[in-house]
């Protein structure tokens, strides 16, 4: 079993960050309204707020890493131009998409979307863990923060799905490979 470095780094930056994120998400989003709107107040502790606290961190950081391995790793090598006259372009996948009507809307209209929506990922979440650590058990007495939370962690979540979506697609038609291959393990003789 073999892999080669730039498809661990894809695998990292998707199955890693991104899935890991899509998952701690969705937990979120169940703490973060159970938290703050249970009326009366729930069985909630100072540890529980603590520990959303630090769930909450880590999720910025796994948006954060997969916006930034996405954008500075795997982009220059999605984006590399093949020299004049390459007629294999598996190893230049922007090119590869382009090269067919069949595919072409999986780089003109997926991973441009991709580029972009997955900005909105990090970006509201560490609104979300801001306000949070911020305000605490104190965003109960706050509707319309509360609401803002709920709303921006939300957004992050389906920012996340799309550009999940959009990354698995376009993985699958021109996936980013190439680099050093690494050894899992060796193969063995039938």
């Amino acid at each position: 079993m073999e892999i080669t470095t730039r498809s661990l780094w894809a695998l990292i930056h998707g199955m890693g960050f991104g899935a890991l994120y899509l998952l701690a998400c969705s937990g979120a989003l169940l703490e973060l309204y159970r938290f703050t709107s249970s009326y009366p107040p729930s069985d909630s502790t100072p540890g529980h707020e603590r520990f959303l606290k630090g769930y909450l961190i880590t999720m910025v950081v796994l948006a954060w890493a997969a916006v930034l391995t996405g954008a500075y790793v795997l982009y220059p090598w999605y984006r590399a131009a093949p020299p004049p006259g390459t007629a294999d372009l598996s190893m230049y996948p922007q090119r590869l998409l382009l090269s067919s009507p069949t595919t072409i809307g999986w780089h003109s209209f997926g991973m441009e979307w991709k580029e972009h929506i997955a900005w909105l990922v990090p970006i509201s979440i560490t609104m979300a863990a801001f306000v949070f650590i911020r305000y605490g058990r104190g965003l109960r007495n706050h509707r319309q923060l509360r609401a803002a939370v709920l709303c921006f962690t939300l957004v992050s979540f389906l920012a996340a799905g799309v550009a999940g979506f959009f990354g698995a697609m376009i993985n699958k038609y021109a996936p980013v490979q190439g680099g050093p291959t690494i050894q899992l393990s060796p193969g063995g003789e039938k």
